[in-house]
């Protein structure tokens, strides 16, 4: 299938490895080609090659990945239902720096300076698409600013629904994923 495994090279850029836990479901971090001055920013790739999660290092309790998941100062289903099936997810540790219950006193930037300290330490910003109807600048701004800190952005499509997701959002992330992708 002309996927490579961890160590070597995928399209002549070394491959930097994590394991996601179950067989088949790895995770591979290679270095971005595309980010000028940036050799070392990361972008996330699936692979699934039959044995290939063998070879890689495991995501544990003591290095599990650290994430973002893109909100509105609120829990919202959306955003309660990635952890759900986070968590339903065998050997998977993650780290979650979101934290929408701790909406910031102050106006529209010490909102955004919120926001900003909540996705720099993350590996990946998971982003929601449904949020994009009632929040389209906060999506937007959680967003751009991943992309400005080459953080790979895995958008969850709506859930329970046929509506596409909006291009201007869909620019703006690595890759766009149904809720029943697993």
């Amino acid at each position: 299938m002309g996927e490579d495994l961890a160590g070597e090279r995928h399209r002549g850029v070394p491959i930097l490895a994590r394991g996601a836990g179950a067989c088949g479901n790895g995770v591979a971090w290679r270095a971005r080609r595309d980010a000028p001055g940036r050799s070392g920013a990361l972008r996330m790739h699936e692979f699934r090659r039959a044995g290939a999660c063998a070879r890689l290092p495991r995501v544990s309790q003591s290095n599990p990945v650290r994430i973002f998941v893109t909100h509105a100062w609120e829990n919202s289903d959306d955003y309660l239902r990635v952890f759900e099936y986070l968590e339903s997810q065998r050997n998977f540790f993650y780290k979650n720096y979101s934290t929408p219950e701790r909406r910031p006193q102050g106006d529209r930037e010490a909102l955004r300076e919120n926001l900003r300290q909540q996705i720099t330490p993350a590996e990946a910003v998971i982003a929601l698409s449904s949020l994009f109807e009632a929040h389209e600048g906060e999506l937007t701004f959680q967003l751009l600013y991943a992309q400005a800190s080459h953080k790979p952005v895995i958008l969850m499509k709506p859930f329970g629904t046929r509506k596409d997701v909006p291009k201007a959002i869909l620019d703006l992330a690595d890759e766009g994923v149904g809720w029943d992708e697993r």
